[in-house]
């Protein structure tokens, strides 16, 4: 198991919008049609930014990379973000996207740290 870290900057204008596609669109899309494990979301302030970070699931790479390559190509995900942006103007900046492998030691690979 790997999971995936993405840090999404959102905008504090249009933020509500943001979650409403999110919550609404994308996660339903992923979950449904491409099997994305979504573990868990959140909210966050670094500085003057406001992120979206958000945990994901995976058996491996390669049905990471799969999964991913047909969420972008779907075509009514496209639309949702067209429409959207028309709408609310742009709801994400910058996002970062991290590849999380656990330490030999990490209690994610079944260790315990109480010794």
């Amino acid at each position: 198991m790997i999971q995936q870290l993405r840090i999404c900057e959102i905008f504090e204008n249009n933020k509500a919008a943001f979650h409403a596609r999110f919550r609404d669109h994308a996660a339903r899309t992923m979950r449904t049609r491409y099997g994305f494990q979504i573990v868990a979301m959140w909210e966050t302030k670094f500085g003057e930014k406001t992120e979206f970070v958000y945990l994901l699931g995976w058996p491996d790479e390669a049905t990471k990379t799969a999964a991913w390559s047909a969420f972008m190509a779907d075509t009514e995900w496209s639309e949702i973000k067209r429409v959207t942006h028309a709408e609310h103007g742009l709801l994400v900046g910058q996002i970062e996207d991290r590849l999380l492998t656990p330490a030999d030691y990490s209690p994610a690979k079944g260790r315990s740290l109480l010794r």
